[in-house]
């Protein structure tokens, strides 16, 4: 951190950890952890995985939680194992996991989205490609893949079929009825999911849509369901709640920053507090700016948005510790900070990243059933740093932990 200092930053109160507001929603610090698709759920409905894997995370200090891509449609689910929020039935059980976040002094966001034509898939794990029918499924045409044209991801992908237009105004509205479902059962901030590749990327992108009507074209038009989406979401929305939204501001396709940013501006206009900036998955083509993924790979593209659409950031894509999380909000690239995967390396990231910024205090924010044992033994100095500072206790353990992988 010595290099922090010695550029003047004021580590004795680090931006990570200092909290800051959207509207009337406060964060205690500006780490996100973003739950990321568990694939867990039963016909939509959340299980004990979801309260597990939120609670870990709300326990461990971050100062949000979004819930992962929570789908607007049951056609719009990804896989079988997909969240929804299709119909007030999943409001009641998406409460109990609001209030458990919440209980754990963290604010609760929700993320809404569509798979459009990469819906009906297999996991992750079993293969990056459609599903094959099964009996197991018993609504297996009502879960047909839809998009903007009739065009498939990849050869791997069935082709899905193309929306009415009458069937994209439904979808508008689909959206803002989710959109109140979520405020219902108590989520504090709301991000709609434009990236990746999903339905409202779809639009976005050229290569995905060849619609002639007002909403394929002109790029214009081919922004038109996302502002729509938008309109009907911030309807639906409390004026004084938070919305986000995630854009993919560089798919390697024809839709970069320069339209991410266009599209920041308008959305800014319909109510958009935060672009949440990612890239790639309009196609098979891997979402790498250059030739390398490095740290941070995707923090100039949260840095451009914020320029240029002048709006809100936040970056994520190997933001792996503390004092890097903290550079980029001291350089003003971001507002906000996501963290991913190395969150489920280490659930309680933002305690550690609190211990080495030197905040006072650093196990104050987690609860005290293991804050306290980790406070006093820290206090009495035990003659080893934790686990998290070191690659353990001989040589090479590190290179040999690689190699085994």
């Amino acid at each position: 951190m010595a290099g922090l200092r010695d550029r003047g930053f004021n580590m004795a109160a680090p931006l990570l950890f200092a909290p800051i507001k959207f509207r009337d929603v406060e964060l205690k610090n500006r780490v996100v952890v973003a739950l990321m698709h568990q694939y867990s759920a039963i016909k939509g409905f959340p299980t004990d995985w979801h309260l597990m894997n939120a609670g870990k995370f709300a326990a461990g200090g971050a100062g949000l939680l979004l819930m992962e891509s929570t789908k607007v449609d049951r056609r719009g689910c990804g896989t079988d194992g997909d969240l929804g929020l299709w119909d007030d039935k999943f409001v009641e059980p998406l409460s109990r996991i609001v209030a458990f976040i919440k209980q754990l002094n963290s604010v609760p966001g929700i993320q809404l989205g569509h798979s459009g034509r990469k819906a009906r898939a297999r996991r992750p794990w079993e293969g990056d490609r459609s599903l094959e029918r099964t009996p197991e499924i018993d609504d297996w045409e009502e879960w047909n893949p839809v998009a903007p044209s009739a065009i498939a991801h990849s050869e791997k992908w069935a082709v899905p079929r193309a929306l009415e237009r009458h069937e994209v105004k439904d979808l508008v509205q689909m959206w803002g009825n989710a959109a109140r479902r979520a405020h219902e059962a108590g989520f504090e901030v709301l991000e709609i999911h434009s990236a990746h590749g999903y339905l409202i990327h779809q639009f976005l992108s050229p290569i995905s849509n060849h619609r002639t009507d007002e909403y394929g074209g002109s790029k214009a038009n081919r922004m038109r369901f996302a502002i729509e989406v938008t309109e009907a979401v911030r309807a639906n929305w409390p004026a004084n709640k938070p919305l986000f939204i995630r854009l993919s501001v560089e798919d390697n396709n024809g839709w970069g920053p320069e339209e991410s940013a266009q599209l920041a501006r308008i959305l800014k206009g319909k109510g958009v507090d935060v672009v949440d900036c990612s890239s790639g998955g309009i196609s098979d083509r891997a979402p790498i700016l250059g030739a390398e993924i490095k740290y941070g790979y995707q923090v100039p593209l949260s840095e451009y948005v914020k320029r240029e659409g002048n709006i809100m950031t936040m970056a994520v894509g190997l933001i792996i510790h503390g004092d890097q999380a903290e550079q980029i909000l001291q350089d003003g690239k971001a507002d906000l900070i996501a963290i991913g995967r190395e969150a489920l390396n280490n659930p309680n990231w933002p305690m550690d990243a609190a211990i080495k910024l030197g905040i006072e205090g650093p196990f104050r924010n987690v609860p005290p059933q293991f804050g306290y044992w980790l406070g006093t033994r820290a206090k009495r100095g035990f003659g080893t740093p934790p686990s998290t500072y070191t690659t353990g206790l001989h040589a090479g353990a590190a290179q040999r932990i690689t190699e085994r992988v």
